[in-house]
């Protein structure tokens, strides 16, 4: 895909909407050749998704054998909106907790008290994180309305074609 075509779909708003979320779902390969799916805390910054990690997670030896990956930001509502990204990881070890990490876990319902309590547990623990940065090679937006799935639009022009012929 190329950059401006990128660009125009995270643009959009359904893709802000998306971009504002929570949580992502990072795919990747494990080091056993296996697949990997897991739910993880982002925040986009206009040009990268970035995730934080513990500098021990289990992801990280697989991540730095093939950074390829893929994301998926969702919604639960009928019809689902879904934005897919695939990427590159890049990773980047820092020293105590990365403010992105401080502001994608901002969004939880915490009173003033937990809040001030959780990121003292934070601090506490974590003498450092990984920032997982992915800058997006390739976009998808699903949202059933204006844009569907790549085999539905293919089924749907076909019925087209069939229905003119």
């Amino acid at each position: 895909m190329e950059q401006h075509e990128i660009t125009e779909v995270l643009n959009r708003p359904i893709s802000q909407e998306l971009l504002a979320r929570d949580l992502t779902r990072l795919a990747y390969v494990a080091k056993d050749g296996a697949p990997r799916n897991i739910p993880i805390a982002f925040t986009w910054n206009g040009s990268e998704i970035v995730l934080c990690t513990t500098k021990n997670a289990p992801k990280l030896p697989s991540l730095r054998h093939n950074p390829q990956v893929a994301l998926t930001i969702d919604t639960e509502a009928h019809p689902p909106k879904i934005l897919l990204i695939r990427g590159r990881a890049e990773l980047d070890v820092v020293d105590g907790i990365p403010d992105e990490y401080l502001q994608m876990n901002g969004s939880y319902e915490m009173t003033p008290e937990q809040r001030v309590e959780w990121e003292a547990e934070v601090r506490s623990l974590y003498d450092g994180m990984v920032r997982i940065v992915v800058t997006p090679t390739w976009v998808k937006l699903i949202d059933f309305e204006t844009t569907l799935p790549t085999a539905i639009e293919e089924l749907t022009r076909q019925r087209a074609e069939c229905q003119h012929a």
